[in-house]
């Protein structure tokens, strides 16, 4: 094997291995604060799996065993809950070590249960407002032969679930964990919702391929978003809102770009294509340029 090594690098591999070495010790003298400590990451795996336990949970009937009934469903929501909860406990307390290279196991254990026992408690409004999306869908989209249909087969319906989840664990503290429930949402359906943003109930995301929607905007209830569209930041300082609040009952259409901490009011349609970098007031059309569209003059 080392001949081989040697055959492929003309150089010294042993070189490489030394000057490597300087590099990760050059990071960690100038960036103590993110140093590479040689832990356990949380484990997008475990998360995978736990987040399928906790959408079986909310909804028993439709991604439960086969077997369920409203019957035994409650058992079963039980059973899950104890497990997922525990599950994602373990993971948060892997993050919070992470975070603080001093603390103590048993402070990161004990913000890990407070941030579990508040994610339990949003568990029934989580359901509540996933309802309202489904229904939202169901009511937008005239393909949709049914709410099943829309929950079991939708991106969008995957995106927002795995949001909502994230969205409560971001709120109480947790970074890693709750982007990687969103990364894991991203790339499953290629929408892409930081954990951060403030969305009310009834989302529909038409589509959904393309949709970005960065860490401090802020969604009122039953808005319409289309593919490729950017609610978006223009950069700024971390304590600061750099991206759009979107009023109640807004359309945004395909490809439409939403840029810095602008406000878009209630009942407001957004044409395609368009960059948006102004406030819009309430019940405002928003529209592109009309094309010029001419007869070809080889024609009549």
């Amino acid at each position: 094997m080392t001949e081989t090594i040697d055959a492929a690098f003309p150089g010294n591999i042993e070189r490489t291995i030394e000057d490597l070495r300087h590099a990760r010790q050059d990071w960690r003298v100038a960036h103590a604060r993110h140093a590479e400590l040689g832990i356990d990451f949380p484990s997008q795996s475990a998360l995978k799996r736990i987040l399928r336990e906790l959408i079986s949970a909310l909804f028993p009937l439709r991604f439960g065993p086969p077997a369920l009934t409203a019957a035994n469903e409650n058992a079963y929501v039980a059973a899950t809950l104890e497990t997922a909860l525990d599950q994602l406990a373990a993971q948060l307390i892997l993050e919070f070590e992470l975070a603080d290279i001093d603390g103590e196991q048993a402070e990161a254990a004990d913000r890990a249960i407070a941030i579990i026992g508040s994610l339990a408690a949003r568990l029934t409004d989580i359901r509540r407002r996933l309802d309202a999306d489904v229904q939202a869908a169901y009511r937008l989209d005239p393909a949709a032969s049914s709410v099943d249909e829309i929950l079991l087969s939708y991106p969008s319906l995957i995106a927002i679930i795995h949001h909502r989840i994230a969205h409560a664990l971001y709120r109480e503290g947790s970074r890693i964990v709750a982007r990687s429930i969103a990364e894991i949402a991203h790339r499953q359906t290629g929408i892409d919702i930081h954990p951060g943003a403030a969305i009310g109930p009834g989302l529909f995301i038409d589509h959904g391929t393309g949709v970005i929607i960065g860490e401090t905007a802020m969604i009122g209830a039953d808005v319409h978003i289309h593919q490729g569209v950017t609610i978006g930041g223009l950069g700024g300082a971390r304590d600061e809102r750099r991206h759009p609040a979107v009023g109640d009952r807004t359309v945004i259409l395909p490809g439409a770009a939403l840029l810095g901490p602008i406000d878009i009011g209630a009942d407001v349609t957004i044409d395609a294509n368009i960059v948006l970098r102004q406030n819009v007031p309430a019940g405002s059309v928003v529209r592109a340029p009309i094309p010029d569209i001419s007869a070809r003059p080889d024609k009549p």
